[in-house]
């Protein structure tokens, strides 16, 4: 019951970090009806904030914001220097573009920083544990959880109570009408692309405070998982992203923790194949997005 309760805490971390990111790949695709590719360079670029914060002395408390503001920074930029001229091309036009500033971001990483993986300084109390009776759970899984909490509470109150979160709503149902009723599209695009980098530097936070160190790729792996799980919750519905990312992430933790070990080494496409079934139950995703299909910018 110990080991249940233990891997379900690492679920529910690890599946908040992937719902973050999913968000940020939703909120972009109902907008513009585009998956960006380069959502995990932003994670990667928050990473580095973080390290190059730590090697010049400035508290991680401090360090973090700084993190996040350069995610959301590097999003803008990214939304107004690329995907900017190419925002009345076709969808296949973007997705190249999204692959094209991921990899020219990698390859600057690389050639700027260090193709190998550098530490990053942490809190000695990330690394700490609290007891819940005979229970232990880890002071950066209890972030994870809480962050991830507050960041869903935030992104709710900001779509419904924002004038902005309102405009971006009304461009995901009908990008076309809510023109013609005054919303700006390049106000709104921003904001969208301002929104995923804040969720792409939250994620990158908890995901490095649990590894402690930052890498050219390290924002690879996890925005596929984030591709898969917007898939899994249905394409451009943030409920569906939330409970995408969730699900994947109870699904990676339970096959490692619970698998034989015989079958460890296939645990990837097991998991892939739950996923898979998953899909062939709700084609379109467990929670599909109402404007699934409509006209973007």
């Amino acid at each position: 019951m110990e080991l249940f309760l233990q891997q379900t805490v690492n679920a529910v971390a690890l599946g908040g970090t992937y719902a973050l990111l999913a968000l940020g790949l939703a909120i972009v695709f109902s907008v513009m009806g585009m998956i960006n590719f380069a959502h995990g360079e932003l994670m990667t670029i928050s990473g580095y904030t973080l390290m190059y914060c730590g090697i010049a002395g400035v508290p991680f408390v401090i360090s973090v914001p700084l993190a996040i503001l350069a995610a959301i920074l590097a999003a803008v930029l990214m939304e107004r220097i690329a995907f900017r001229p190419v925002r009345n091309a076709s969808g296949a036009t973007m997705l190249v573009t999204s692959f094209a500033v991921a990899t020219i971001l990698q390859i600057l990483f690389q050639n700027l920083i260090a193709t190998r993986s550098k530490p990053v300084a942490l809190p000695e109390g990330l690394a700490q544990s609290v007891a819940f009776g005979d229970f232990l759970i880890g002071v950066n899984k209890l972030a994870a959880i809480g962050a991830t909490i507050v960041m869903l509470i935030f992104l709710n109150w900001f779509l419904k109570r924002t004038s902005v979160g309102i405009a971006m709503r009304a461009a995901a149902e009908d990008f076309p009408v809510a023109r013609l009723m005054g919303v700006r599209a390049n106000a709104v695009i921003a904001g969208a692309f301002a929104l995923s980098g804040l969720l792409a530097g939250v994620a990158s936070v908890l995901w490095v405070s649990q590894r402690a160190s930052v890498d050219p790729l390290m924002g690879f792996v996890p925005v596929l998982k984030a591709f898969i799980a917007s898939i899994l919750g249905g394409l451009g519905s943030l409920t569906g992203a939330v409970a995408g990312g969730f699900l994947l992430g109870f699904i990676e933790i339970y096959s490692t923790a619970f698998l034989p070990e015989s079958l460890q080494e296939f645990k990837e496409p097991i998991g892939l194949a739950v996923v898979v079934l998953v899909l062939l139950w709700r084609p379109n995703g467990l929670i599909p997005s109402a404007n699934f299909g409509t006209e973007k910018v």
